[in-house]
């Protein structure tokens, strides 16, 4: 059973919103009383989540941003700003995989690819998002890295990498903002079932049968239980948590 907080007033803002971690975090802001913004590539999708969030009682609506393209990102922020009046919280969640690959034969394209989602997409959105939240002298704001973040595994390094960054991004970030009254911290999610993690299963049985035999649970992850963590690190309950990295693995990374 996931505590409550009380969010009331407060806007929450989500990206790749639309499924997995990202909705389940969206709907479980909303829960706690928070005006939710989810964001997604596929924007219809994220408007018909937010769609059922009001159905359910909560605020909420939904926006199509590509984190890769700063330009939009910095129109949705301004959206949120315009909507809402303010920017309290962010999960900065929207992020790909590319196939697997021999790093000699990695290709330049899936290289380039899964940075300009998975890290330049994190650093425009905490950029934007820390614009107003400078200006407020308020917020708090959650990365999603990966126990790629964390470690390394074969064939994987270009996206091992951009989850890396995402952890220096928030480490140096966090102690930038720490004195201005924002909190910056990551979850780093092992192998959740999600849709993405379900291609995964489905497309890399050999790779995906080694890690779940490194699950300690020995279960996949449920999406609410990284929503569960990131409310957390949002909430006044981790306010002396500045930078972190927390795995929400499983004990994947505990061994």
């Amino acid at each position: 059973m996931n505590p409550a907080y009380d969010f009331k007033g407060q806007v929450a803002f989500v990206t790749g919103a639309a499924k997995g971690m990202g909705l389940a975090t969206a709907r479980l802001f909303a829960e706690n009383g928070a005006s939710v913004v989810l964001a997604d590539l596929d924007g219809e999708l994220a408007h018909r989540e937010a769609q059922r969030i009001v159905a359910a009682g909560g605020t909420a609506i939904g926006v199509t941003c590509d984190v890769a393209v700063e330009a939009q990102v910095a129109t949705v922020v301004d959206h949120v700003v315009a909507e809402y009046g303010r920017l309290d919280m962010a999960f900065n969640n929207a992020g790909i995989q590319v196939p697997p690959s021999d790093a000699a034969d990695e290709p330049l394209d899936n290289f380039e690819r899964v940075t300009a989602v998975n890290q330049r997409g994190v650093w425009a959105c905490m950029k934007h998002e820390l614009r107003v939240m400078r200006s407020q002298g308020s917020g708090a704001i959650v990365n999603c890295s990966s126990l790629g973040g964390l470690v390394g595994l074969p064939l994987r390094a270009a996206y091992h990498g951009t989850k890396h960054a995402v952890i220096g991004m928030t480490r140096s970030a966090g102690v930038e903002y720490a004195p201005r009254g924002i909190r910056i911290n990551a979850v780093c999610p092992g192998v959740i079932d999600t849709p993405m993690v379900q291609e995964m299963l489905d497309g890399q049985t050999d790779a995906m049968a080694g890690i779940m035999k490194e699950q300690p649970i020995g279960r996949l992850g449920r999406a609410e239980e990284v929503a569960a963590a990131v409310l957390w690190l949002c909430s006044p309950a981790s306010s002396f948590v500045i930078g972190v990295a927390l795995p929400v693995d499983g004990g994947f990374t505990a061994h």
